[in-house]
């Protein structure tokens, strides 16, 4: 059994949360942040997960959250006005209240987890966040009401973080988009190497980057958080994922190149991975930008297999020409060891190998 660290816990009480108000869809959800048991699989991200928020400001276009998390919550959702979870993603962001006894408890469950219970691939850490983004921006309607949400957002994550720090032996892998993470450096730095700091970065072209993820930050905003975090001595990691079809080896071998710089623990990636009505709400936008994208990769699942095998494999290549074999970690999909994907290879028992050694392998820690 992990042993908890004897600290009292003192209850944070001077904290209110921001009243709901019916049909909003920017403001607060019913039930609390707490941490929790995650579904990865073959991804070596983390054991459990604290999502701050239902919903997400940025509302990325090929996103998989609404439709496999957040349309189970649909009929909680029409409460606030959210009449389709998916096709509105991107339109409500309900941030949860903070109880500080039940976070408590859930931090406490975590922490006494047996190791041999724990996937061995989640570093024993919690993952901030995995069907949100914990530094989006609340944008509301009524300055006041934005800012009441933008505090308790703000507070929710610091608040978090604090706990686990000072109360727990829990590691923290941060994941998101946005530049406003900054604001937690000091924090991140105070938790030293059980804190992984991270964020997705699928390309360095803010013109591609327009088109899958309209609302989100600029890959060079990203970029650059990245660089003052390891400036900072932040350990931090890369998410080159996922990336679109449109994403060519010049486009990646400049975007590995100053990936490398920062000397990340590891880079993940994926190809993107789109169901049929994301397909066509993305070229839809595409050509309201004037791009014509290629969506041929999505005609059929040999289609899509065969251009996610490809893409994986120049990954692999060309992060070994810049020098990030030992960093890169590929993330392909499991239906890519199907029967029918089996029966597509050359030679079938080799590519199950290869698939097998990243399904397999566990991402680094800070020793």
């Amino acid at each position: 059994m992990i042993g908890v660290m004897k600290t009292k816990l003192v209850p944070q009480t001077n904290h209110a949360n921001p009243q709901s108000t019916a049909s909003d869809p920017i403001g607060m959800w019913s039930s609390p942040a707490l941490i929790s048991e995650n579904n990865f699989v073959y991804k070596s991200l983390s054991n459990w997960a604290l999502n701050t928020a239902v919903g997400c400001d940025h509302g990325c276009l090929f996103c998989f959250v609404p439709s496999t998390s957040t349309i189970k919550q649909g009929g909680a959702l029409k409460g606030f006005g959210v009449s389709d979870p998916d096709v509105e993603w991107g339109e409500y962001v309900l941030i949860r209240p903070w109880d500080e006894a039940q976070f408590l408890a859930s931090l406490r469950r975590a922490e006494r987890t047996n190791v041999d219970k724990l996937k061995p691939d989640g570093n024993r850490a919690v993952l901030l966040c995995s069907t949100t983004d914990p530094y989006q921006v609340i944008k509301h309607p009524d300055p006041k009401r934005a800012k009441e949400l933008r505090d308790h957002a703000a507070f929710v994550v610091r608040r978090a973080l604090e706990l686990i720090r000072d109360h727990s032996t829990i590691n923290v892998r941060i994941l998101t988009r946005s530049p406003l993470a900054k604001r937690d450096f000091d924090l991140f730095k105070s938790l030293g190497k059980r804190l992984l700091f991270g964020m997705s970065l699928p390309t360095l072209n803010n013109n591609l980057s327009r088109i899958y993820e309209p609302k989100a930050p600029a890959p060079s905003q990203r970029l650059a958080t990245l660089q003052a975090a390891a400036a900072a001595g932040i350990p931090v990691y890369v998410a080159l994922a996922p990336t679109p079809a449109e994403v060519d080896e010049a486009d990646l071998r400049a975007t590995l190149t100053e990936v490398k710089k920062l000397k990340p623990l590891t880079v993940f990636h994926e190809p993107i991975n789109m169901r049929a009505e994301n397909v066509e709400r993305i070229e839809q936008h595409a050509k309201s930008l004037s791009v014509t994208l290629n969506t041929a990769v999505f005609a059929s699942k040999e289609a899509w297999r065969d251009y996610s095998v490809a893409q994986l494999k120049l990954v692999e290549r060309v992060a070994g020409e810049v020098g990030l074999s030992q960093q890169l970690h590929l993330w392909p999909d499991k239906a890519l060891g199907s029967q029918a994907a089996l029966k597509e290879q050359r030679d079938p028992a080799a590519y199950r190998a290869w698939l097998e050694t990243w399904w397999s392998r566990i991402s680094e820690w800070p020793a």
